[in-house]
């Protein structure tokens, strides 16, 4: 909603919180990056070439078979992390900032005067947005449960107690959460450098024990391989994408680091790490095929099997914790973007505003992840929900980029078409391959999807619908300000601040104050706050300061989805403007909603949907806490609304 009165003032505000990118160095912040952006694909090594040529898909392991499994993960690897996210998507950032909710506002921005197109990419998106949820879930179960499965390649005594240890190690991970990663933050860099360091040595050793593995270099032994076996090539694509785990964050991340330094990462370490580890694996298959058991483990010395085993641990904790903390983010952005309710969402570092804190999603999560570790019992089981989720959520990102580049950049079609038409087969071809795999655990990532995405677009119906009816019973603030002057109430000392949800309508609480205590405030501001589709607002357009008669003011407020909403800071940055508040003066008026059906004669479905609605705004989140308000100053009056 844009203010025009020219009497309006922009009132400067301080910085947005973003990120130190540019401050840093490139080299710093892409060894930072190893951590939060490549932790997850960094550990796929551990079960994609395993999974690759297990057993069960029907394919022999002889020489041509391996060569032709290791070109797919090669070419993969390079077609849809290279070429696809860090030369295409990458491009597609929202001012700096990535992942599937950043590109869905931009996508949605820019095709405004569609709305049926809005709509489909809106759930499209939202779709894409909650299968992350079930990657959040899988990523740490696979992850730790696959390092820890490396004590049993040096004895079997271990066997019994990997469950116990893997879902002990995630249960303390899940613990730490509320005190921040701060600290542990800072070693995530160090630790995955030396991982991928291990990971390039253990694969030069053992190409140079059997170089003729470099063959698979050769495309045409990717292509004989996903060709060459009937049904059985098409179901092993469904493993083949395990390599490629973990490349949406490359995208989802960038805003952290920028993309600059997410690229050198990308091909002066991880690629070349990635690369060489697999085909170090592929290489001991040819020389010793019984090492399928885990061909990852069996890559090293027999020396090195327990610190590998530690550092793998270590290595998928800190992916494991990436992808929490990205839980965290989507949520919070989901929820400013008016797709969930308010929750609780804490700050854990007074200096980066992306490290925060959700408990009802951290324990969900635990429940969840626990459920799955202990559900499926290993991390074969584990690999074949897994691929559903991440294609998923790859499909949706690629759709999204499509709409961007030919709507808000306005390049041809043949163009766009022809940037993410290959990308897109490529993608559907892979999904389809997982989604062979539903029956063997494929359900459960789309169960956890369909639950979020009942909730999102639930809660964003529901909003819609019930802001429509406040505003239709709502009376003009204008109008009713003219009233107040032919028949001014009583004033008393102090100032009062009304949050309203249009800037142009008279606060419900207002009008309850007036019919209870029949006094008004010396001075009145109504408030309006509004997210935008930006991740962040500048300072210069935060905040806009209207006067209007009787010392009453309008005040809109407007943070971006990745803003953190402070209220306080917002009307202490309304000076310059006039409006001086001494804040143990003001007093915070808040209108509570207690929905009421309307009645039983709509359809059930209806019914369904409204109570589920009802359900969430009860639970939803205090209002004070969201907006950082002083609890202690605030009034909340209610007000019966039908649905």
């Amino acid at each position: 909603m844009n203010v025009t009165n020219p009497q309006s003032q922009m009132i400067p505000g301080a910085e947005s919180p973003r990120h130190d990118a540019a401050r840093q160095s490139t080299a710093a912040l892409s060894l930072l990056a190893l951590g939060i952006v490549y932790g997850d694909i960094g550990t796929s090594p551990l079960y994609a070439v395993k999974e690759t040529f297990n057993p069960q898909h029907g394919i022999a392991l002889v020489e041509a078979n391996i060569l032709g499994g290791l070109s797919a993960i090669f070419w993969t690897l390079m077609i849809v992390v290279t070429l696809k996210y860090v030369t295409l998507v990458l491009r597609a950032n929202n001012r700096g900032e990535g992942g599937v909710m950043a590109l869905l506002a931009l996508a949605i921005s820019s095709i405004c005067e569609r709305p049926r197109l809005r709509t489909l990419l809106l759930v499209m998106g939202v779709f894409g947005a909650a299968l992350f949820y079930g990657d959040a879930v899988l990523t740490p179960a696979i992850s730790v449960l696959s390092a820890v499965e490396g004590l049993e390649v040096g004895t079997d005594v271990f066997k019994p107690w990997i469950l116990p240890i893997a879902t002990g190690i995630l249960i303390a991970l899940f613990l730490i959460q509320r005190h921040g990663t701060g600290v542990v933050g800072l070693l995530f860099g160090p630790v995955c450098a030396l991982w991928f360091l291990a990971l390039a040595v253990a694969g030069v050793w053992n190409i140079a024990q059997t170089p003729r593995i470099l063959q698979a270099l050769w495309p045409g032994h990717a292509l004989h391989f996903v060709t060459a076996h009937g049904a059985a090539s098409f179901i092993v694509l469904g493993s083949v994408l395990l390599a490629v785990t973990g490349a949406e964050a490359l995208y989802a991340d960038m805003g952290h680091f920028g993309k600059r330094a997410v690229r050198v990462a990308w091909f002066s370490l991880v690629a070349p790490a990635l690369v060489l580890n697999y085909f170090g694996q592929g290489a001991l298959l040819l020389a010793r095929p019984e090492a399928l058991s885990n061909p990852f483990y069996l890559s090293f010395p027999e020396w090195a099997l327990y610190p590998m085993v530690v550092l793998a641990t270590a290595a998928t904790v800190i992916a494991s914790q990436a992808t929490i903390s990205g839980a965290y983010s989507i949520t919070q952005q989901a929820i400013q973007l008016g797709l969930l309710p308010r929750l609780t969402v804490i700050h854990t570092s007074s200096r980066v505003s992306g490290q925060i804190y959700v408990p009802l999603v951290n324990w969900l999560l635990l429940a969840a992840v626990v459920l799955a570790v202990l559900g499926f019992g290993s991390s074969s089981a584990l690999a074949s929900a897994y691929g559903v989720a991440v294609m998923g959520t790859m499909v949706v990102t690629t759709l999204l980029t499509f709409f961007v580049i030919r709507h808000g950049w306005g390049y041809p079609l043949w163009l766009c078409l022809l940037a993410t038409g290959g990308f897109l087969l490529i993608d559907l071809t892979l999904f389809a391959a997982a989604m062979n795999k539903v029956f063997e655990g494929g359900w459960f990532p789309l169960a956890l999807a369909m639950v979020m995405l009942t909730l999102m677009l639930v809660w964003r119906g529901g909003r819609a619908r019930l802001l429509a009816q406040l505003q239709t019973a709502s009376v003009p603030l204008d109008q009713f300000l003219q009233s107040l002057q032919r028949s001014p109430p009583q004033r008393v000392e102090g100032t009062a601040v009304f949050l309203n949800s249009a800037a142009n309508a008279t606060p419900h609480a207002l009008l309850h104050s007036l019919k209870h205590y029949r006094v008004l405030h010396q001075r009145n501001v109504f408030l309006t706050v509004e997210f935008s589709d930006r991740p962040w607002v500048p300072a210069e357009e935060r905040v806009v300061c209207q006067p209007l008669d009787g010392d009453c003011w309008r005040v809109l407020v407007r943070y971006g989805f990745m803003d953190r909403p402070d209220i306080g800071d917002a009307l202490e940055r309304c000076g310059p403007a006039g409006l001086q508040l001494e804040p143990m003066e003001v007093s915070y008026f808040l209108s509570r909603e207690k929905l009421v059906p309307r009645g039983t004669e709509r359809r059930r479905w209806a019914r369904l949907r409204d109570a589920l609605f009802a359900t969430l705004a009860r639970n939803a989140g205090s209002v004070t806490d969201y907006f950082n308000i002083p609890p202690n100053r605030v009034v909340e009056l209610g007000s019966r609304v039908e649905i």
